[in-house]
């Protein structure tokens, strides 16, 4: 390693913050000189296989063409405009997009600038939504627990309880109603008795409910757990019978990394605000969106102030909307439906022997989905070494070994993560 890329790299440990990083100890990090495909180029010289799509992203893969000629034409003709009281093609086109391929029904569009910022944005229309439509005691959120939504503080409040840390901002956090999480996996038989406890907590305080929160099929962050589809239809029935709105945060599974385009699809429903983002724009600029029904637009905007009260600064930026329309165009050509079922068969056949590890307590998948979740937590340092040192870019947190690989993906690179999980583990 040369002395440029050392005094980097001691400058990021003393000076940079990184995401869930002690500043006493903290974790390694690896500058990268570049991207393409699916590997990340680090300044070192190695090439590594990304296992995770930097975080989800870049489905399309690095470098893409379609998303670069997108931001060049963008950028040469305006690259920010505000968004109140003026408008712009690639916003206007971002969002039609949205309303044709989202579930029926959800027909306006509010653009956030990232994730967690859209489930701010969903929390809030529910809020005002009831407080409009005259029952200001709806106020409070009921979600299932380990659950993730983000780490802003309405977020944080229905993020599970222990994985949230809600312990440390108890006084500063509102507190929400937490249902047991789902235990059904997405292959079993369906057991009624796994939605009792929900539909019980909801009927005791549906008259304080304003909605429920749930990631559709895929509970990600909170420990990638994939549950039935069931308990999702069963969940809209009950928001239905008690007088809730749904929110859907499809921000991790939505544009087709379950296997459908969105993840309520398994599931046959529609939500009544849906929360979308880091695949929108193929991993390249934040964006995100809060997508609602009429009736909660409009019911939002029938009682006092008669606006919703949210505005971000770089709302609707033209170049992150640019990007995010050649993103949706790629997959609009379906290309995504062979390419996500290939991984899947792949995963399900490769990753299936790291359950006779000792080390491992389950291995589950689903669409371009695989989880490999050991008996006691993993020491992040030391798997992230031995995985660069394989040629792979794998992000391991708690007792779990992931992978959310690109789409594009080729089945000798996809090998190439799978035995590296293998191997590492064993």
């Amino acid at each position: 390693m040369n002395d440029s890329i050392q005094a980097n790299l001691a400058f990021d440990q003393q000076h940079i913050w990184h995401p869930y990083t002690s500043a006493l100890d903290p974790l390694p990090c690896y500058q990268v000189s570049g991207a393409q495909g699916v590997h990340i180029h680090l300044a070192t010289g190695e090439a590594l296989i990304d296992g995770c799509s930097s975080w989800w992203t870049a489905i399309h893969g690095y470098n893409r063409p379609e998303l670069n000629q997108a931001a060049k034409v963008q950028i040469d003709k305006f690259s920010h405009v505000m968004f109140g009281g003026l408008t712009h093609q690639p916003a206007i086109d971002v969002c039609r997009k949205l309303i044709e391929m989202t579930p029926s029904g959800l027909e306006r569009v509010f653009l956030a600038d990232s994730g967690s910022v859209s489930v701010e944005v969903a929390m809030k229309m529910a809020l005002q939504y009831w407080a409009c439509q005259g029952s200001p005691n709806k106020h409070k959120f009921i979600t299932p627990r380990n659950g993730y939504h983000g780490d802003t503080f309405a977020a944080m409040s229905v993020c599970d309880p222990v994985n949230g840390m809600h312990s440390l901002f108890t006084d500063a956090l509102a507190q929400q109603i937490f249902a047991p999480a789902p235990q059904t996996r997405f292959a079993q038989t369906w057991n009624e008795d796994d939605i009792a406890p929900l539909e019980e907590l909801i009927q005791r305080h549906h008259n304080e409910l304003a909605a429920l929160v749930l990631e559709p099929v895929v509970q990600n962050a909170g420990g990638m757990r994939i549950y039935h589809p069931e308990y999702l239809k069963r969940a809209r029935q009950i928001c239905d019978d008690y007088g809730l709105l749904l929110i859907c945060d499809e921000i991790a599974t939505g544009f087709g990394r379950t296997g459908k385009l969105f993840a309520c699809e398994h599931a046959d429903i529609s939500p009544d605000i849906m929360c979308v983002g880091k695949a929108l724009t193929g991993g390249y600029v934040t964006l995100a969106a809060t997508i609602c029904t009429e009736d909660v637009a409009q019911g939002i905007c029938q009682g006092n102030p008669g606006v919703f009260m949210h505005g971000p600064t770089y709302m609707g930026n033209p170049l992150a909307c640019a990007i995010a329309n050649a993103s949706l165009d790629i997959i609009a050509t379906g290309e995504w439906q062979q390419q996500v079922a290939n991984i899947e068969r792949q995963l399900t056949e490769q990753l299936s022997r790291c359950s006779e590890l000792e080390a491992v307590a389950d291995v589950r998948v689903l669409g371009a989905i695989g989880v490999v979740e050991c008996k006691s937590d993993v020491d992040v340092a030391t798997l992230q070494r031995k995985f660069v040192a394989a040629g792979v870019w794998i992000r391991p947190f708690g007792k779990l070994v992931y992978i959310m690989p690109p789409y594009v993906i080729q089945p000798k690179e996809l090998s190439q993560l799978t035995q590296a999980i293998y191997d590492v583990l064993a």
